[in-house]
């Protein structure tokens, strides 16, 4: 899963980043509203993280912007505003949650886990495939109960797939969603990463749809 963390603020803005990296997430960041504008009308994201007290564009505007062009990104408002009115003029430009500074890291990602977690339908928690489980808390993964190793990529890519369950999903917007912008991709990375979590979940988890890309089943039992 990608996201977009929008912060004006150097430190503030690397202390999310790590946080969120270690959090399973591929973090792009942005340091002011133009810039965030421009990287997420030609990125892909799963979720952006939005400071309003931004330079050049503050965040409101982008905001706005993004729902003008009916860009249905979720969005979680970061700021040191503390007022009623800034939150409710926030969630009524179509931010999907509000989080004030100063924040524990640990409840920025658990209402970003929340916020995807809506988004995608699911009411859970636990996302589950048959008798796989993957806890976005903890971030693992089990088999039947038993835990498995995966790396960051794995683990994103399988992510992403769970979150998407019952979609085809093509390689092209695996990479989109897996990696980091200005990341080095090999045009066989999805193919190789798909490979190596078969030999992990097992060979039904991920299907393959020649020609369409890769779905778990959504009757996977």
């Amino acid at each position: 899963m990608r996201v977009l963390v929008v912060e004006d603020e150097p430190r503030i803005a690397a202390d999310i980043r790590r946080g969120l990296e270690q959090a399973g997430f591929a973090v792009d960041v942005a340091g002011d509203g133009e810039a965030a504008w421009f990287q997420a009308d030609v990125e892909t994201y799963d979720a952006m993280i939005l400071d309003l007290g931004l330079p050049k564009l503050d965040g409101l505007s982008v905001l706005r912007k993004l729902r003008g062009a009916n860009n249905a990104l979720p969005v979680l408002i970061l700021t040191a505003r503390d007022g009623w009115r800034e939150r409710v003029d926030g969630i009524n430009a179509g931010a999907d949650d509000y989080l004030s500074k100063p924040f524990r890291m640990e409840e920025l990602v658990a209402r970003l886990h929340a916020v995807l977690r809506r988004t995608a339908g699911h009411a859970s928690p636990i996302l589950r495939a048959g008798d796989v489980e993957l806890d976005p808390r903890t971030k693992l993964v089990t088999v039947s109960g038993e835990a498995l190793s995966l790396t960051p990529l794995e683990y994103r890519l399988f992510a992403y797939l769970l979150h998407r369950r019952g979609d085809v999903v093509s390689a092209g917007e695996l990479l989109d969603h897996v990696y980091e912008s200005g990341t080095d991709r090999e045009a066989n990375a999805i193919e190789a990463l798909v490979a190596r979590l078969r030999r992990k979940l097992g060979p039904a988890v991920i299907e393959t749809r020649r020609g369409h890309g890769y779905v778990v089943p959504a009757g996977l039992q």
